[in-house]
């Protein structure tokens, strides 16, 4: 006699591992390309079973956007207010570190949020960066904490931007001195002097149909714009647009090309001649803060929007990418021979994270004195800093 098989067992998380599965999801494929069939597979459930936990994509969608910014706050609200500002940080770090998979929702994807919810999750990282900046007032009282604060935060949250594998105590103890580094060194001297190359005139039809769809896509996300508004905006029909891109993933890939082109002109133009490999890293990040700067637009789009690209037009532009952070690597790691390839990877990161971050509270403005500031946070972020 055979006993029949036993039932399967509800698991009592389920709802937790939807919202794990999703963010992971939405991380790595974009809001917009991910299904809730194919987050239902990623959770070893059926579409049906998905939809009595969530009753459309968008409240999923919320949730994961909200659970990184949650347990920020949750955990924050448990370090003592007179806290040190490593220990504050470094319970920042290793919520952002276990969230590494599915934090990229944050802080890309969460442009499509509705206007309350993104209100919402806005005041709750404000919570964030108010208590570092609350700390940075405490132990170092500097007019600039707020950009400090944000630059410690960039430095961190980078973990979620890329894959490199690295085991999370290593790299909580990397982005933490990191962090540590960038939120407390000296005051930005003078900029240094970057040369960079100027967007391409559009003399074609088709250069000014690229022209006019990066703001497009950086205000209003790529899958929100149309070829026909793309259209409108050079003045022309929307089966025109056809006569030069096969649609519109073609216009985003030619717009991440272009940005990966203007940059790796500009650093060849500025790394020449630079034999010492600290100086290196230095033209490297006022280099990178000046075309972000520069070119705000097109540098948005170029990080935003490649994860939603079909793979054959998303390699080239990936090829160009790593061939930028090689160069980074490679002189981090002559300047810290300290440091391991997956370590320097990290902290090139963390660099970048930075620049996101400050250029967004300085909302881009494109000053001197902010180009300077943050390169300077950039290069004390890297462990280069003389002060």
């Amino acid at each position: 006699m055979t006993s029949e098989p036993a039932a399967a067992v509800r698991p009592r998380n389920r709802r937790q591992l939807i919202v794990e599965a999703a963010g992971r999801v939405f991380s790595t494929r974009g809001y917009h390309a991910a299904s809730m069939e194919e987050i239902a597979s990623a959770v070893g459930i059926t579409a049906a079973a998905l939809y009595r936990h969530f009753p459309n994509k968008y409240a999923l969608f919320t949730e994961c956007a909200n659970v990184m910014a949650d347990r920020l706050v949750a955990a924050l609200d448990e370090v003592p207010p007179d806290a040190a500002l490593a220990e504050t940080l470094a319970v920042v770090t290793q919520v952002t570190v276990a969230h590494r998979a599915s934090g990229g929702v944050y802080r890309w994807e969460a442009r499509y949020l509705e206007r309350e919810d993104r209100q919402r999750l806005k005041a709750k990282f404000a919570h964030v960066v108010g208590r570092v900046v609350e700390v940075l007032r405490r132990e170092h009282p500097r007019p600039d904490g707020d950009l400090r604060a944000v630059a410690a935060l960039g430095v961190i949250g980078s973990i979620t931007m890329h894959h490199t594998s690295i085991a999370n105590r290593r790299v909580e103890s990397l982005l933490l001195t990191s962090a540590v580094q960038a939120a407390t060194s000296e005051a930005a001297g003078r900029a240094r002097r970057v040369e960079l190359p100027t967007l391409p005139v559009p003399r074609t039809r088709r250069a000014e149909i690229l022209a006019a769809a990066i703001p497009l896509f950086e205000r209003d996300g790529f899958a929100n714009v149309t070829n026909g508004r793309i259209a409108e905006a050079v003045g022309v029909t929307t089966s025109a647009i056809y006569r030069h891109y096969p649609g519109k993933a073609d216009i985003l890939a030619a717009a991440c090309l272009q940005a990966a082109g203007l940059l790796a002109q500009a650093v060849d133009r500025n790394l020449d001649g630079v034999a010492d490999p600290r100086a290196a890293v230095v033209a490297l990040a006022a280099t990178y803060v000046a075309y972000s700067f520069a070119h705000t637009a097109l540098t948005s789009v170029a990080e935003a929007e490649i994860i939603g690209m079909p793979a054959a037009l998303q390699r080239p532009v990936v090829r160009a990418q790593r061939e930028h952070i090689a160069v980074w690597e490679q002189q981090l790691r002559l300047a810290r021979p300290d440091l391991d390839p997956r370590q320097a990877r990290v902290l090139v990161h963390a660099g970048f994270g930075v620049v996101v971050e400050a250029g967004r509270r300085l909302r881009w403005s494109d000053t001197e004195d902010h180009r300077a500031a943050v390169t300077a946070l950039v290069v004390a972020a890297l462990g280069l800093a003389t002060g």
